[in-house]
């Protein structure tokens, strides 16, 4: 049996008609940048969330850059970020104008662990953009305290936690602003780059909206940027919303029967879901030291899994100018050499898991037991 990492074909399958539908009501009308389909989308997605505004543009990564604009980042402010994360979230934050500052992650949930975020601010601190990791939300109450009692904005980073919630409370719906990627493979996938950032404040929509389409039609009240969503993603995103909370139930059901079948392996973690929190499932990522040879077996038995991601980013050459070392971030260090992703997806089925949690217990047979590292990361934290 061969296991993909993902499945989007099956996913368009299940919905052929309505995808081929909007589709083809984008080429009737020629209505291929921006358009009536985007502007609904912009309304349905707020209306999801509960916000006032959304505002699209080309890609969630787009989204953090536009953001932080709007938020009013100046050469030298200082942003502080997760140690673990993909690069968007951090080269934005440079791209911007600031300085990022990388702060460790708590062990259980992969997320930036707030107990350390104070010791990160400094008399340039301007902001704090936490990251719903895999799926799994921040401890938002935390963060928001310390936000509010060093006068901090929050933009949320939300690409991968799509109708998650945090003590029954979508996520997204917390900070001065959230950023969404529709990336296809995301819970909420077009076919293509896409995304949005989401915000109460009328200001910020208003800057933002203006700045990502070239500082306004017409007539040009600033030198912006062209990000724009355009029609056909719209559409296609359009015709996906109805069907997320669904596909985030489904994955909710395939990370439990993940939970459940993996439970007898001793050398596996499997992810731990914050309490008062609905995990979206991203991603279902285990935790194992025989990580590199069980991803090796399992290829050769056709299961594919993926690394996300293979370094924290403090150690990637792009930010080698600051100097870090792996006691600077022990957990996320540890954790770059041992996390491996499962496939995930709604239209997986019950046999698919058996034959890769099977396929798990006969690898790990054959490989050599190590030593535990959880100990190792634990302690220097201590």
């Amino acid at each position: 049996m061969k296991i993909p990492f993902v499945d989007l074909h099956s996913q368009y399958l299940s919905i052929k008609s309505e995808i081929d539908s909007a589709i083809a009501e984008v080429i009737a009308q020629s209505a291929y940048i921006r358009g009536p389909r985007v502007e609904e989308f912009e309304n349905a997605w707020a209306s999801t969330l509960g916000v006032k505004h959304c505002v699209s543009c080309a890609n969630g990564t787009d989204a953090l850059y536009i953001a932080m604009r709007g938020l009013g980042v100046m050469p030298g402010d200082e942003v502080i970020t997760t140690a673990h994360s993909w690069i968007s979230t951090s080269e934005t934050i440079t791209q911007a104008g600031a300085r990022v500052v990388f702060c460790d992650t708590d062990y259980d949930t992969f997320n930036i662990d707030p107990k350390l975020i104070e010791s990160k601010i400094t008399s340039r601190t301007v902001g704090i953009i936490p990251v719903h990791l895999y799926g799994q939300p921040c401890e938002m109450d935390a963060i928001m305290a310390i936000a509010q009692k060093h006068s901090l904005w929050i933009i949320e980073d939300c690409a991968q936690a799509h109708l998650a919630r945090y003590k029954g409370r979508l996520v997204g719906t917390f900070g001065n602003a959230a950023t969404f990627s529709f990336y296809p493979g995301k819970n909420l996938g077009a076919y293509g780059d896409a995304g949005c950032l989401v915000t109460g404040d009328d200001q910020l929509a208003d800057w933002t909206a203006t700045f990502a389409r070239h500082g306004g039609k017409g007539e040009h009240v600033m030198e912006g940027i062209n990000s724009r969503l355009d029609g056909l993603q719209a559409a296609i995103l359009l015709a996906k919303l109805p069907h997320l909370r669904s596909w985030t139930e489904s994955r909710r059901r395939v990370a439990a029967l993940y939970t459940k079948s993996l439970a007898s392996l001793t050398h596996i973690e499997t992810p731990f879901v914050a309490p008062e929190c609905e995990h979206a499932f991203h991603l279902y990522v285990i935790r194992t030291d025989r990580r590199d040879d069980l991803k090796r077996q399992l290829a050769e038995a056709s299961v594919s899994t993926s690394l996300n991601y293979p370094k924290a980013l403090p150690f990637y050459p792009a930010y080698a100018y600051l100097n870090h070392q792996e006691k600077d971030f022990p957990v996320a260090y540890s954790n770059q050499s041992r996390i491996l992703s499962l496939p995930i997806y709604p239209e997986i089925s019950g046999a698919m898991i058996n034959h890769v949690c099977e396929k798990m217990a006969e690898s790990l047979q054959r490989i050599p037991t190590t030593a535990s590292v959880r100990v190792e990361a634990t302690s220097a934290l201590s």
